[in-house]
């Protein structure tokens, strides 16, 4: 090929990436040009010379990039083809780059670095060590020519690192012969790395005169200017060895970061107090210390706790410190701070073991450097340190080192201070503000970083309490009492709940949140530690009186002081003739307004502080209720004075009461006496709930939209609420009746019980059968409730919604809070406290409908536990629920299902005793599931023509957030689905760890887990058995499960993989399936590899059961091979082996594991990919001839013994 045509060639080559790389080119153009660079790097036979012509250094930086990009591509792509002497010349020649071909290594690009060390590190990985034995030294001797050629050098073994054994990106094989012949020449590199480090910053302190030898030089020296680039060339070079250091430290053997007495570890040190080296140098010992291993091995860590490594370390952190909030020094700081608390993981790891570690003598300089950053203002660098102080006050041997115990005082000191939220990047009310806006994008990121900070810091702070319960107590009281005694400071900020109260924001009452966050830690913990005798009874009372007597009119403040009344509520059992002075306290609160009579509606601010005192009461009477249960009577008056005025309190707040009423009454321990209470509490609730008025309205969905107002145009829909009182007085009952089964229950020791009159019998099986006081009394109500249920339901027909008033045509709609809680968008911080609960009456109707729907449906899903056998042999209670809950669903929409299902249908199945099964659940369970499968499958069929459809951008109504909410509720709904059918189906053994995690909404982090092999005891329950009896419902389930596979929610699929296809296919084996139905499943879940197979967990889950159907059923059903012969890319000859084994059983079985390799291999070719692999060019590296496991020098010496004659290159480059 002649140099014209290669000239010619590159100056078309340097117009096109001009074209590309300018700004000013129009699109086409562009495109033009990329096609032609595309072309060339593909087709053209010439593409070597003309790379390393565009390559030379007389070339613009792009050009030469491109060139190089060029050379790369070659090697990439074509090696395996290209003839022995092309890739010798080529080779040469990449090496000649690195040692004339570039600038100096200060003016040098460093995107130009970049690439020329990938184009080494791609020919090392495909001829490295058998055909290029002498790399190593070639390298070495490169960087004996100057600083430009060692920072390539150490490009390159970085580079090597990271890809051969951070990410793994090439065949196996090779790996293991680059990572061995790493490993045996570890010595080597480690050695030269060393050596580097340690020659270039030498050179570049003597240069710039180094911290230590400043202060001993008379004069400071400064660095002379011709000097200065030379200095910045060697100190490049520094922090290039540092970068490969890191990339090795993390898997060499430890001998290496320890040899010579770990003097790697001593240089690390050392350049801490190097401005320009720190950060990298921090990495690294970052790195050695986060090491695990054997403990045997990492005993030499524990030279960092000497005094010199201590001397360097907490000068660096002082000097870093003092110069005030520049990025460089305070992400230098936050390695530091991580450096010291993986040593204290090794300390903790080390001291106590077997290894002979003793607590070392700087423990006390190590405890006062970390509690420095413990105190620093920056709240992340405090957040770091949580974890291993709870780790050190948790050591068996270290929690008892009085240096450790002195620390305890100081270490609540801090979290004191630390517990206070303040640091809003938005702010500047604090020195914290500053380091915030470094650490997080907005005040919203900073709440939930600085409420999971809290959290921990409790944790920490319980655990330091534990060591030392008096003096966190003593610390607790002095600040209770100086936050009881201070003025308030409202701030700036003014609350909207009232003039002169305060926002979250303001200085008083982020004290108090943070006082009350310590009491409530600091006092528990006493609790639980110290002996009864020990508890100090007289400060706990003397404060709870201090507590009692405060008054205050801002609920924020006022729910920090229902929180302590809380706390310090254990020492009521010590003295109980304090008892009504808390419940007097708590039942001012539950009436709590801020202007009393107001007309305007309350906020939220206020709400919680009713709400608060609420659930306090609850608490107690549920935590306490031996010592409630004297003062009952004063309590039932307390109550029912509150109750006579309909308007005082709202449903929720009646019905929170009455429930701590009947908490109460279950203590009497007496059916009888129970039972005349419950009617009597409920008789007003009975009443009305019967009354012939709410009979026609409960049952008649038009009357009912009527009765609750939705049929009204509200001209102020702020103030005006004509129906208000209708709305209350239904949610009053089914409030009631639901607190009412909730907390009625009998005696828990069989011997009270049988006492008391609540034992009726026994079962067959010998366990004792038990009657609910509150039975009769909710029984009577259960009709009415039902009629409520369908009208409910039936609202949602088309001709009804149609019915709703004006202002009221979204009633049924979503409230806000729901989306945002399903799309995980954050509340706005403020908004929470000052806005009223509700803003307009159209979004209290949505609360009613909402609140109202969810409690029906709690109700029944309580009852089964509740009322137990009278409720589950209520006459015909299946078809009456057929008849209710489940009438319309069609017009349902999802997020109303959810509940449904989750509230009600689950708990009526896990509480469901056996003897019901064929009664109540099949018949009802059936027809349900039925109607879900065909439901999920149009659903999921419109979201996947949706995603086809949305390359023809159509014009649409439905706009993309309101897309993105019907996608997310799909979602969630169908895990619900998959779980309620995976818990009737599936015997607890294999689902129980996995019950628990599909509760929460977008658990979404389980998905990746990669541990999928199902349990083995997977098996149907007797439930699960009598569902797949009936032909419709096994047939529903089966299609489910097995549809579900290639639906777009990982989670749901990894689960419904792990747990429900195979043992629901398995029941079915032993009948005779068609040969469609096989192939459908095994193509389902082929499908579902396809749709999942990016994800590791999926894949890999979906590849055990499609390997478990093909070994079952590819013996009986020879259309199983026809459909593995159409994935893509089968290889037939593998196929026709792996069958012969299988179908003929004499042949050696081979283990299990291998089987299902050979599997997945076969069906590759359908295994989805992720959308960046999808499209990539496969890169193909040769195995080499495998290393004789010969001595380690030997393969060098001997290609240079053979090499004398001179042609020593070519033959290393011998195929």
């Amino acid at each position: 090929m002649s140099a014209e045509q290669v000239s010619s060639l590159c100056e078309q080559l340097v117009k096109a990436v001009t074209v590309i790389m300018d700004p000013a080119s129009t699109q086409r153009y562009r495109l033009e040009a990329l096609k032609f660079c595309e072309e060339f790097k593909e087709k053209c036979p010439i593409c070597v010379p003309c790379g390393l012509k565009l390559a030379e250094k007389t070339q613009t930086a792009i050009v030469r990039h491109f060139g190089l990009q060029i050379l790369e591509h070659v090697v990439k792509f074509r090696w395996n083809s290209m003839p022995r002497l092309e890739k010798v010349y080529l080779k040469n020649n990449v090496m000649g780059l690195i040692s004339n071909g570039t600038q100096n290594i200060l003016e040098e690009e460093s995107h130009i670095k970049d690439v020329l060390s990938r184009i080494v590190v791609e020919m090392i990985k495909r001829e490295w060590p058998q055909h290029w034995p002498d790399m190593l030294k070639e390298l070495d001797t490169l960087s004996k020519q100057g600083e430009t050629q060692t920072e390539l050098v150490m490009f390159i073994l970085l580079r090597l690192a990271e890809d051969v054994v951070t990410f793994q990106t090439l065949p196996t094989q090779r790996r293991r012969d680059i990572q061995q012949t790493l490993t045996q020449n570890m010595e080597k590199i480690f050695s030269f790395l060393l050596t580097t480090l340690q020659q270039n910053v030498n050179k570049y302190r003597r240069m710039v005169g180094a911290p230590q030898e400043r202060d001993a030089l008379t004069t400071p020296q400064k660095t002379d200017l011709a000097q200065e680039p030379k200095a910045q060339a060697n100190c490049r070079v520094g922090i290039a060895a540092l970068n490969t250091l890191a990339g090795y430290i993390d898997w060499v053997a430890m001998s290496h970061i320890t040899a010579d007495n770990c003097k790697l570890l001593e240089m690390l040190c050392l350049l801490l107090n190097e401005p320009e080296l720190q950060v990298g140098a921090a990495e690294c010992l970052l790195i050695a210390v986060s090491r695990k291993g054997k403990l045997e091995d990492r005993k030499p860590l524990m030279v960092l706790f000497g005094d010199v490594a201590m001397h360097y370390i907490l000068s660096a952190a002082q000097t870093a410190d003092g110069e005030g909030l520049v990025e460089k020094h305070y992400v230098f700081l936050k390695r530091l701070c991580q450096v010291l608390c993986a040593l204290g993981s090794q300390l903790c790891a080390l001291v106590g073991s077997d290894s002979d570690v003793d607590t070392p003598a700087n423990l006390g300089k190590y405890l006062d450097s970390f509690l420095a950053f413990t105190t620093h203002p920056s709240q992340f660098l405090r957040s770091s340190t949580q974890i291993t102080w709870g780790a050190l006050f948790r050591h068996e041997i270290l929690s008892r080192d009085p240096l450790l115990l002195a620390m305890i005082p100081k270490y609540l000191r801090a979290s004191m201070t630390n517990l206070v939220k303040v640091g809003f990047p938005s702010k500047t009310d604090s020195p914290s503000c500053e380091y915030s806006r470094f650490d997080f994008d907005s005040d919203e990121d900073f709440n939930a970083f600085f409420n999971s900070f809290r959290a921990q810091q409790g944790e920490v702070m319980r655990m330091a309490c534990r060591l030392d319960p008096r003096t966190g107590f003593q610390m607790a009281g002095e600040w209770l009492k100086y936050q009881l005694a201070a003025a308030v400071d409202i701030g700036p900020m003014n609350s909207k709940t009232g003039e002169g109260l305060c926002s979250i924001f303001s200085p008083s009452f982020v004290q108090w949140d943070a006082m009350t966050f310590f009491s409530e830690s600091v006092i528990s913990q006493m609790f639980r530690t110290l002996d009864k005798e020990e508890i100090p009874v007289n400060d706990g009372i003397e404060l709870l009186q201090l507590v009692l007597n405060f008054e205050t009119k801002d609920p924020l403040i006022l729910s920090c002081v229902l929180t302590n009344v809380s706390a310090l509520f254990p020492f009521v059992t010590y003295r109980p003739e304090y008892l009504p002075q808390v419940l007097s306290k708590l039942f001012t609160a539950v009436t709590f307004e801020v202007i009393e009579e107001s007309k305007a509606p309350r906020t939220r601010a206020v709400k919680n502080v009713r709400r608060h005192a609420c659930s306090s009461i609850i608490k107690m009477c549920r935590d306490y209720p031996q010592l409630v249960l004297p003062n009952f009577e004063m309590l039932y008056n307390h109550v029912k004075q509150l109750l006579s005025n309909e308007l005082l309190l709202t449903q929720m707040e009646k019905c929170a009461l009455m429930e701590a009423l009947v908490l109460i009454s279950n203590q009497f321990k007496d059916y009888q006496r129970q039972k005349v209470f419950l009617e009597e509490l409920m008789s007003p609730v009975a009443n009305l709930w019967l009354s012939e008025e709410m009979q026609r309205v409960l049952s008649d969905p038009e009357a009912f939209i009527s009765y609750v107002g939705a049929d009204n145009k509200i001209a102020d829909p702020v103030l005006e609420d004509p129906s208000g009182l209708n709305r209350s007085r239904i949610s009053f009952c089914v409030y009631t009746i639901l607190g009412v089964v909730k907390r009625a229950r009998w005696p828990t020791t069989l011997e009270e019980a049988k006492a008391g009159g609540f034992v009726i019998g026994c079962m067959p099986s010998g366990n004792p059968i038990y009657r609910n006081p509150c039975t009769e009394q909710v029984l009577k109500l259960l009709d009415n409730l039902l009629a409520l249920i369908r009208t409910h339901n039936n609202l949602y027909m088309p001709e009804m919604v149609a019915k709703l008033g004006e202002t009221f045509a979204k009633a049924l709609d979503m409230l806000e809070v729901e989306k945002n809680a399903i799309l995980g968008l954050p509340q706005p911080l403020l908004e929470l406290y000052d806005s009223p609960v509700y803003k307009t009456i159209l979004e209290r109707m949505q609360g009613f409908f909402c609140t109202l729907y969810d409690n029906c449906f709690h109700i029944l899903g309580n009852a089964g536990p509740s009322m137990q056998q009278d409720f589950y042999t209520v006459d015909n209670l299946a078809s009456q629920f057929l008849n209710s809950a489940f009438v319309n669903l069609n017009n349902i929409p999802d997020y109303r299902l959810r509940p449904m299902l989750r509230v009600f249908v689950k708990p009526l199945v896990l509480s469901c005793p056996s003897e019901h099964y064929e009664t109540l659940l099949c018949p009802m369970l059936g027809p349900l599931f039925t109607y879900l499968h065909v439901r999920l499958s149009q659903k999921w069929q419109v979201i996947s023509q949706r995603s086809i459809l949305c390359e023809e951008d159509t014009a649409d109504d439905n706009p993309e957030s309101q897309e993105m909410l019907e996608e997310q509720l799909i979602r969630l709904l169908t895990r619900e689905v998959m779980d309620l059918i995976t818990v009737c189906c599936v015997s607890k053994k294999g689902a129980a760890e996995h019950n628990s995690s599909a509760v929460a909404d977008g658990d979404d982090d389980e998905m990746m887990s990669t541990d999928v092999t199902p349990p083995s005891s997977a098996e149907l329950t007797e439930l699960g058995k009598s569902l797949m009896k009936q032909e419709d419902v096994c047939t529903a389930l089966l299609i489910t499960a097995y549809r579900s596979l290639s639906w777009k929610d990982t989670l749901s699929c990894q689960r419904t993989t792990t747990q429900l296809c195979w043992p629901l296919l398995k029941q079915v084996l032993t009948g005779n399936l068609l040969p469609d139905a096989v192939t459908w499943f095994f193509t389902g879940v082929l499908k579902g590899l396809q749709t999942h197979g990016q994800h590791d967990g999926c894949m890999a889950a979906l590849v055990h059961l499609a390997f478990q159907i093909y070994e079952a059923l590819r013996p009986r059903y020879a259309e199983l091979k026809a459909v593995m012969e159409q994935i893509p890319e089968i290889q037939k000859e593998s196929l026709e082996q792996f069958d012969s084994k299988l179908l003929n059983p004499t042949l050696l079985k081979v283990a299990d594991k291998r089987r299902k390799d050979n599997f997945k291999r076969l069906i590759a070719g359908c295994i989805g990919k992720p959308l960046g692999e999808q499209f990539r060019k496969e890169v193909h590296i040769r195995n080499l001839p495998s290393l004789f496991k010969k001595v380690k020098s030997s393969l060098e010496t001997d290609v240079l013994e053979n090499n004398e004659d001179g042609e020593g290159l070519t033959v290393l480059f011998e195929p």
